[in-house]
């Protein structure tokens, strides 16, 4: 029979992080052992565009898939374009058609009746046609608003994520690391 001999080791490393914060202009990333945490600097311009998009996130989204008529925009720009319409179209009949035929005899009552009902629907059928662009108008542009703000929502969020990388760079670069282990030996022979 032999002998023979052997060893059991157990080793553990910890790092522990150096307290870092890294800002820019926008951002601030403080990195410690319990992880990172980056915020938008209070004030700036990325953190006034994330929270106003958080903030009206559900309208813009509401005005885009279910656009009206009824915002107090579009209902000053319906009531101009009517009030315009009807009182230039008006003015245009009565002047260059109404008043020069009767002057001449040339016109009955129920003729002018006819002008004035006919212009009418004319009138009604163009503000029925302005009021579908006016929709059609205020669904592109809640979906442009929406587009631009989630672009300067992405490009802060790439700004934030980039501190953050930096901030966890330089505490792991800064960072002290402790190994420790023990060791059994044994042997046994003959």
């Amino acid at each position: 029979m032999g002998g023979g001999s052997g060893s059991k080791s157990k080793s553990s490393s910890d790092t522990t992080y150096k307290n870092t914060t890294t800002s820019n202009p926008y951002v601030e990333s403080t990195t410690n052992n319990g992880g990172t945490t980056t915020n938008f600097k209070s004030g700036t311009s990325l953190d006034t565009i994330y929270k106003f998009t958080n903030e009206n996130i559900g309208s813009l989204l509401n005005e885009l898939l279910n656009p009206s008529i009824d915002s107090a925009t579009n209902q000053a720009k319906l009531n101009y374009y009517a009030d315009t319409l009807r009182g230039e179209t008006n003015k245009a009949l009565e002047n260059n058609i109404i008043s020069p035929l009767a002057q001449r005899n040339m016109l009955r009552s129920s003729q002018a009746t006819n002008l004035y009902r006919d212009l009418a629907n004319q009138q009604e059928k163009s503000i029925a046609d302005y009021t579908n662009q006016l929709i059609t108008d205020t669904q592109n542009n809640a979906g442009d608003v929406l587009n631009n703000l989630m672009n300067l929502v992405f490009q802060g969020y790439n700004v934030l994520q980039g501190n953050q990388a930096q901030s966890l760079q330089t505490s792991a670069g800064n960072a002290s690391k402790q190994t420790s282990g023990n060791s059994n030996g044994y042997s046994y022979g003959l």
